[in-house]
């Protein structure tokens, strides 16, 4: 064996070490259960690897996303959101958009195939979509509505600030439907009447907020349900996104300390 190869060779074998002592050392530590991701960096990754096509970074962070949610599921959390087109991703170049739709509906399809252990929900604008892809995403949300395992959030179309609108305008309609005055409707708009009308309705906010690719913001992602999240941010891009990171977000959560503005 070359002498250069060495380093490599071991760092090989400790990676799988070093990987079984920290998830032992998550045992009985506290664990979010709903854990929320902004899985970016695809395009980023494919470039600096080389790849003229950085449609090669959406396929290889595709097959991350199944992944993920396994490591979610062995680590008992209930609730994943993935945040994998904004209502801005939708300008992006038509070529794009159509790669784009199929990797999701392919990332969906998977995901709905995989046994009675996952529940999917779509939150965002599916009407932005074209037919076959909203339909597609529908159609794989209602083959998994009676499953009883991990409930995964796609998040498509979405947008932050237009949660906020949409959950504002609901509660508006819907008074205004009882007949209420305009002057009451105001009393109606309170913390609890936005967040019980947000796409994510019925569900806890999320614990833990994971953003790859260096990025140190929300992006318009669960701005209202991320109010007091713990934001965790990392270098590596989404396709190099490996085990061993989400238990390091896991130690770094479990240390903190959360006071819910207290």
């Amino acid at each position: 064996m070359k002498p250069f190869q060495l380093p490599r060779v071991l760092g090989r074998l400790a990676y799988p070490l070093y990987e079984r002592r920290l998830a032992r050392s998550l045992a009985g530590l506290p664990r979010p259960q709903h854990v929320a991701v902004m899985a970016d960096g695809n395009r980023r990754w494919a470039r600096e690897a080389g790849f003229t096509d950085v449609s090669h970074g959406h396929r290889v962070g595709a097959r991350k996303i199944a992944e993920f949610v396994s490591w979610c599921s062995e680590q008992d959390i209930g609730l994943v959101t993935i945040y994998l087109l904004s209502t801005e991703n939708l300008r992006r170049e038509a070529d794009e958009l159509e790669l784009l739709f199929d990797i999701i509906g392919d990332v969906a399809d998977e995901l709905a195939g995989a046994g009675e252990d996952i529940r999917l929900r779509m939150v965002g604008h599916l009407e932005l979509l074209p037919d076959d892809m909203a339909a597609r995403l529908r159609r794989d949300e209602e083959l998994t509505a009676g499953n009883n395992g991990i409930q995964v959030n796609i998040a498509v179309g979405y947008g932050g600030r237009q949660e906020i609108v949409d959950a504002v305008r609901r509660i508006v309609g819907d008074a205004a439907a009882e007949g209420v005055e305009g002057a009451d409707i105001v009393d109606r708009i309170t913390p609890e009447a936005i967040g019980g009308h947000l796409y994510t309705s019925g569900q806890p906010d999320p614990d833990l907020v994971i953003r790859t690719s260096g990025e140190q913001r929300l992006s318009g992602f669960l701005l209202w349900q991320s109010a007091y999240s713990e934001i965790w941010f990392t270098d590596t891009y989404w396709p190099e996104f490996r085990r061993i990171d989400f238990l390091r977000a896991l130690r770094d959560f479990s240390q903190r300390s959360r006071r819910f503005g207290r």
